[in-house]
């Protein structure tokens, strides 16, 4: 599914301006290689105590989320190493790549609000719950970037079977799916 915003400058104008289209599908390589930037960013946070280091990966999954991987720049990181890697493109849907981005967007806005939290209150329970979940953070996309796993993908695709997530999201993914189920 594609979603593009247009603008039309005036009522003559001959073409819609297009500030984002979010791609179908992407190349499922250049995906692990975005979450091992971000296992990089993430374990170099909770190793040296920077939890501002969250608040980027914030941005930068709330822009995938939103816009797709066009103006990530942990995905223009991972696309500019991409060419440097022999292994051939695979195609996989973006869809369930957005919803694991959402994911990773709501997981950093937490740990973010309780780092903030701890700076603000001294309270020590914030950071070792931002510890916890910077962990879970590490983790999970240490499953993609190594084994190709994207947990967000699998409860996107659980989240299509109960239909609460409507099949048409994504045509790709909705008989895998039904298979599974």
């Amino acid at each position: 599914m594609s979603s593009t915003l247009e603008i039309h400058p005036s009522a003559a104008a001959a073409a819609p301006i297009r500030l984002s289209r979010v791609p179908a599908v992407v190349d499922d390589v250049t995906v692990r290689l975005v979450a091992g930037v971000v296992v990089a960013v993430g374990a170099t946070a909770l190793l040296t105590q920077q939890w501002w280091l969250y608040a980027l990966l914030f941005i930068d999954f709330a822009l995938r989320s939103a816009v797709g991987p066009r103006w990530s720049p942990v995905a223009r990181i991972a696309a500019a190493v991409r060419p440097l890697v022999p292994a051939a493109p695979r195609s996989t849907a973006f869809a369930p790549k957005r919803f694991a981005a959402g994911i990773g967007a709501a997981m950093t806005a937490v740990i973010t609000g309780l780092w903030v939290a701890h700076l603000a209150t001294g309270a020590e329970a914030p950071l070792v719950a931002a510890t916890a979940l910077a962990v879970v953070m590490i983790a999970l996309p240490a499953l993609e970037a190594a084994l190709g796993f994207c947990v967000g993908c699998v409860l996107f695709a659980g989240l299509i079977r109960v239909g609460l997530i409507p099949a048409d999201v994504c045509v790709d993914c909705a008989p895998s799916a039904k298979r599974r189920g």
